[in-house]
Parts: C-alpha cells; structure tokens; sequence
C-alpha cells in the first residue's frame, strides 16, 4: 500500500467517524420525539430506519478501513470478502431504500397537487410508512444473497504466471460475472432510483405552481409552503447526485477495475465514503430538530446544573 493509499484510507476513516456522529444526533433526536407517544410519526419512524442503517454501515467501514491500514492481509481471504460484501450490500441497499422512501414522504407531505391518486396516499400515508420500510428490509436481504453464495466472485487475481489458454479463460469468466453484477445491481437499485427522481420532478413541478400562484396573488417569498418546497428538493437532490456518486464508486470497486489499494482504488473509497456522511449533513441542516439536539447537549456541558448545598 502506497504513502497515498494510506492517506486516502485515514480519510475515509475521518469522513465515516463524521458521518457516525451525524447519524447519531439524527437517531437520537428521532428516537426522543417518539418516546411516550403511543403511534410514531412516519417521519421519525423513516429517519430511525435510514440513520440505524448508515450508523451500522459507517461503523463498518470503519472497521473496514483500519483493518486495510494496518492489517491488509486479512483481505486475501475468501471467506473474510464474502462476508464483508454480504454486510455491506444489505446495509448499503437498505440504506439506500430508506433514503428513496424518504423522498417519496418529503413529495406526499410537501407537494400540493389534487389529484386523487396523491389525495389517497395522503390520507393513507400513516399506514403505508411501516410496510414501506418492511419492504425495503427484505428487497435489502434479497440483493445481499448473491453476495453471501459468492455468485460474483470477480476477486479473483490475475497477475500470477498462468497459461496462455488458462489465463483466457480465467478472463472471460470474469468478464461474464462483472456482467452479472452490472445486471444485477442495475435491477437492484433501478426501482429506489426511480422513487428519488420521480418525487423531485414532482416537487419541482408543485413549486413551480406553487410560485406562479404566489406571483398572480402578490405573495411575498416568505411563505411557509415555498420554504417547504425548497428544503426537500434540496434534499433530494443531494440524495440522488451523492447515492449515484456512491454506487459508481462501489461498482469500480467491486468490479476490481484498479488493482486492491491502487492510488484510484484509494481515491474512489474516499468518495464513496463522503456521500453518505454528505446526505446526513444535509437532513441536519435542513431539519431544526437535528440542530438543537447537539445545541442542547453543548449548552448542558458548559453550563452543568449545579447542586444546592443544604
């Protein structure tokens, strides 16, 4: 491992520990609104689900990446890499289900649109959040089991002496799994894809309305709704760029394009560890819930309750 293959791997380690944080103030802060109270709203419910998912994966990779640093060796065993990628696969689809569901809720709860189909899931909403995330839990177990039978197996190393006729056909049956797992993870991530983009066109659309009605009755720009509208594109946003950015990464990665703690290997786990803790900052400051939590802790400490001696 290279001088800048060990910097790369501090900074992720750094980016992850970060991102452990941010989802810890968001779990927290989440978890509390629904201590006492009988039905959990769906907005916490959905935030507990996506912070628990990315505070296990970060705290995996984590480990991941201090076992990379200082003990490398690990890696060059079969059984060690499946259960790594079995690990990371459920976390990081469940990760990205929730996140999907999230968008789809800021779309229901934010946009004002009248048609019947949006008015029923409004209405409904209450009761579909629990089966959402149920769903997204099994869809997250279900792309992991390819990884836990070994089925990509694209691991295996090519720099070895072997025979001209060997060596062929060692390739082309890497070639034919790297297929399988561009296919798979294509079929995979397509449908929470699809339930981020569709609810950012849509809001989108809802403010563009939203706006125009705003201008023909001479509202000021201070409204509460157009406030509402822009956080949660916002947020969206940055969940669809940072998780399509993630997944590149992770697919160079897995797919063993670059050589095991290559310079570019180094560079795209850096990346892909910064979205996921990017998307967190962005709920926390989007979210004034998430931003008290640490004000509050922070005022506690500098100004501890002080005891009255009788």
């Amino acid at each position: 491992m290279t001088p800048f293959a060990v910097l790369c791997l501090s900074i992720a380690v750094i980016e992850s520990l970060a991102g452990v944080l941010g989802n810890g103030i968001i779990l927290a802060a989440s978890t509390s609104s629904c201590i006492g109270s009988k039905t959990w709203p769906q907005y916490d419910m959905i935030m507990i689900s996506l912070s628990s998912s990315r505070l296990i994966l970060q705290l995996w990779a984590t480990l991941d990446y201090l076992i990379s640093i200082f003990y490398e060796p690990v890696f060059s065993k079969r059984n060690m890499y499946i259960v790594s990628g079995t690990i990371f696969t459920f976390l990081i689809y469940s990760s990205l289900w929730f996140g999907a569901w999230l968008s789809v809720f800021y779309c229901i709860k934010v946009a004002s649109f009248t048609q019947h189909f949006f008015i029923w899931l409004k209405l409904r909403i209450a009761r579909l959040v629990p089966w959402m995330l149920l769903t997204s839990w099994l869809c997250s177990f279900t792309a992991a089991i390819p990884f836990a039978l070994d089925v990509y197996s694209v691991h295996e190393n090519f720099t070895s002496p072997l025979s001209m006729t060997n060596s062929s056909a060692r390739r082309t049956t890497w070639n034919d799994r790297l297929t399988l797992l561009i296919y798979l993870w294509s079929a995979s991530t397509a449908l929470p894809l699809i339930l981020s983009v569709v609810p950012n066109i849509l809001l989108i659309r809802s403010l563009w309305v939203h706006t125009r009605e705003m201008q023909n009755n001479a509202t000021g720009f201070g409204d509460p709704s157009l406030e509402a509208h822009m956080k949660a594109i916002k947020s969206i946003c940055s969940f669809f760029v940072l998780f399509v950015t993630y997944f590149i990464c992770l697919l160079v990665l897995y797919s063993r394009v670059f050589s095991l703690f290559s310079d570019k290997e180094s560079m795209c786990i850096v990346i892909m560890a910064a979205c996921p803790t990017g998307h967190t900052m962005v709920l926390i400051w989007s979210n004034p819930k998430f931003q008290e939590l640490p004000a509050r802790i922070w005022h506690h400490k500098k100004c501890p309750v002080r005891t009255i001696s009788m």
